[in-house]
């Protein structure tokens, strides 16, 4: 091959793999700081498809186990009402056992009435006043509620439960107890006894859709974590890969570059033999 002058084949051969190197290098360096593999989209254009598909479907599991998270919330703010109304029946019971003795006189079951009318009144207003955010939960309103616990828009994707759950004192027949007579007093018992059986069942009711929440988020925390898994294996950089790539790159860039001053100085020669 002659020496020429106009045209140095070596320097733009040099140059072509000094942009290459030079190339790499950026890459690497942009994979290891944002922490992804895919810089642009014409590094895996399919896998960027399915990884944005993915990545939408973790954003939907993340909200749906929060809405699931927010409706065991409302059954445990439904249930702790009607502990406390059972509490207070139970309390209703003992006034009434007490008060059926002739170890007491009427004075005293007069006594025993007063309080038994503050806890009748009070286990109602409860009832009517329970709720979560604006949703009456124990006055027997009968709203349907829609839980929407997945991440798609289908049907199945939601959990549907009638609130039906009603502890008024007109409903469980606790309303009017009075202890002030041993009759009443007797009656009373009987009273509250159905009522307590009624509370029993409105919390098993509600027990009921408290674990089928809870089986519903853990179901949610693992798809989340195994879709989390699958995006990490089409998106995240693989570090030690990269490091490589840059010490590769590296080395074989400041060749280029020491290759490229060889080549530059090619057209000297022609021009020693000019001379």
């Amino acid at each position: 091959m002659g020496l020429r002058i106009n045209t140095n084949i070596a320097s733009i051969n040099a140059q072509r793999q000094l942009g290459k190197q030079s190339a790499r290098t950026n890459h690497a360096l942009a994979a290891m700081s944002s922490g992804s593999r895919i810089v642009t989209a014409a590094d895996d254009a399919a896998g960027l498809s399915i990884s944005e598909n993915i990545k939408g479907q973790t954003r939907g599991l993340k909200m749906a186990k929060y809405n699931a998270e927010n409706a065991v919330s409302l059954i445990q703010v439904s249930e702790g009402g009607l502990n406390e109304i059972s509490n207070i029946l139970i309390r209703l019971r003992e006034l009434g056992v007490q008060a059926a003795s002739d170890t007491v006189s009427d004075v005293e079951r007069g006594f025993l009435n007063l309080e038994a009318t503050q806890l009748v009144e009070e286990a109602d207003r409860i009832a009517k006043t329970t709720r979560f955010g604006n949703k009456t939960l124990l006055d027997g309103a009968g709203e349907e509620l829609e839980f929407h616990v997945g991440p798609f828009g289908g049907a199945e994707n939601i959990v549907s439960y009638k609130i039906t759950a009603d502890a008024t004192g007109s409903t469980l027949g606790y309303d009017g107890i009075q202890v002030d007579s041993k009759d009443s007093a007797r009656d009373t018992l009987q009273k509250v006894d159905d009522a307590i059986n009624q509370i029993g069942a409105l919390r098993a009711d509600f027990g009921a859709v408290q674990s089928r929440m809870n089986s519903t988020s853990s179901n949610l925390d693992i798809q989340y974590e195994n879709l989390a898994a699958a995006n990490s294996r089409l998106r995240d950089a693989d570090i030690a890969y990269e490091s490589a790539e840059l010490a590769s790159s590296q080395v074989l860039n400041n060749a280029a570059v020491g290759v490229l001053a060889q080549a530059n100085t090619v057209g000297n020669q022609a021009l020693r033999l000019l001379n």
